[in-house]
């Protein structure tokens, strides 16, 4: 039941209007001044909406100065004006300094309640969108030091400045659209629209209704290829686009125009095309899924995106990253990782990669009481922890395996599994390793021989350090 609070110095009017949204199914709260409206904001649960009176007589502040409180302290509730003496000046007036709206007295039930659920509504869906911003933010960046994340970067800024079409590969929820929207945002086109088409969720002839626009007696509508002019149209999964679509694509690489559907005069956007796969392009050619003449038209810059399990050094910065945003973006106290929590994420290989670490940090936040400020290795998900219990299940202490050995053989069992998991984590990259666990680089190279270790990956080149 949502709470609204009206303020009013008039008795009778507090009483009507609370009788009108009692029946509506809300929960009034009542004030007649500054101090009381305060009070309210300090003592109860904050109100889903205010309607508050402008002249009110005896109080500290008249309305407009409350409504300034309230901004101030509270932005996104919305705050209804009511007045017996309104008038255009003071209507805009209290618009200006945030009020929803301003509705004179005497007012119809109706008219009162039709606004109060419009405010309500605008708020929680300015709030939703606040949120998706801000989770939007969160992937906004590639994140990390990695040898693999910097050379992206860097490749991807060097191909920023041009006009070059990019193809863009790699895993589901590795970042591909994070990578296009860098390349944009670092383009001359970064103050251009950066468009996004999922060629994935349409049908072919909602597809090409959304990307050449449609111009008929019943419907006109702007394609994205228009909407994205002088900008950026990022097509996700365009392995998904049927080939028919893909052939109309090509036509507008060729000729740089097109036609909506159903109209008769030629388009000229410019545009800049990104595309994106999680698929290999050369393998969908083959099997005569993908034109190969569009891919060549696009694969002028190829850059690929690196999983999280090869860039496994920086899963502790982008998981800090995600604790920061999301501590932000909710509204809630920040939390921390305990090491044992960071060393069991990061042994983790995270198969739906950054998408899926983002989901894992937004759970801790819902799942934890906001008086917890540490998360330990024991509060998150199961799928995590069992997941590398099962990998690495030497390590845990009771493994009957290490029980049934001399201390001198357990041991060695253990340590061959530990630095394993730490290698592992640290993607083979020696001096990540033998930092982090405290030990000499050349002591850890004779380790990994005396305990007859298999390196999956190169040891990186000695030089490069």
């Amino acid at each position: 039941m949502a709470h609204i609070l009206i303020v009013d110095d008039e008795a009778d009017i507090r009483e009507l209007v609370a009788d009108i949204l009692k029946d509506e199914g809300y929960h009034p709260l009542c004030a007649s001044s500054a101090s009381e409206t305060i009070q309210c904001f300090e003592n109860n649960e904050l109100p889903s909406a205010v309607v508050l009176d402008i002249w009110l007589e005896g109080s500290e502040m008249d309305g407009i100065g409350i409504l300034k409180y309230i901004k101030s302290n509270h932005p996104t509730i919305p705050v209804i004006m009511i007045s017996g003496h309104g008038n255009i000046e003071t209507a805009v007036q209290t618009i200006r300094h945030g009020a929803y709206d301003f509705i004179e007295k005497p007012f119809k039930a109706e008219k009162l309640i039709i606004m109060v659920n419009r405010a309500i509504e605008a708020s929680r869906l300015a709030q939703e969108n606040k949120v998706l911003k801000s989770q939007e933010k969160l992937v906004g960046e590639l994140i990390g030091t990695s040898k693999a994340i910097q050379q992206l970067k860097t490749a991807a800024l060097m191909a920023a400045p041009s006009n070059s079409r990019i193809i863009i590969t790699g895993e589901p929820g590795s970042g591909k659209e994070v990578l296009a929207r860098l390349i944009h945002d670092s383009s001359k086109r970064a103050k251009k629209p950066f468009c996004i088409l999922h060629a994935s969720n349409l049908s072919e002839e909602q597809l090409e209704v959304e990307l050449f626009g449609t111009e008929n007696k019943n419907m006109k509508k702007a394609g994205l290829l228009e909407k994205a002019d002088h900008g950026t149209l990022y097509i996700d999964e365009i392995s998904e686009m049927p080939v028919a679509t893909q052939g109309k694509l090509l036509k507008f690489l060729q000729t740089q125009t097109f036609q909506k559907i159903g109209g008769s005069k030629d388009l000229k956007p410019d545009v800049r095309i990104i595309a994106a796969s999680s698929k290999n392009l050369e393998e969908e050619i083959s099997s005569g899924k993908f034109n190969q003449s569009l891919y060549y038209r696009l694969n002028v810059v190829p850059l690929k995106v690196p999983p999280l399990t090869e860039r496994k050094e920086d899963i502790k910065h982008i998981a800090e990253h995600f604790l920061k945003s999301f501590s932000q973006s909710l509204g809630v106290p920040y939390k921390t990782l305990t090491q044992e929590a960071l060393t069991l994420m990061s042994a983790y290989d995270w198969p739906g990669n950054l998408r899926q670490l983002s989901n894992v940090v937004e759970w801790l936040y819902i799942m934890t009481p906001d008086n917890v400020k540490e998360i330990t290795a024991d509060i998150l998900p199961q799928e995590v922890v069992q997941a590398v219990n099962g990998k690495h299940k030497n390590l845990n202490p009771v493994n009957s395996d290490i029980l049934s050995k001399e201390l001198k053989k357990a041991r060695e069992l253990f340590e061959k599994e530990y630095l394993y998991a730490q290698l592992n984590r640290f993607s083979w990259n020696i001096s990540k390793t033998a930092d982090f666990i405290g030990m000499d680089r050349t002591a850890l190279h004779r380790k990994i021989k005396s305990l007859n270790i298999k390196m999956s990956l190169p040891v990186e080149d000695e030089s490069e350090e």
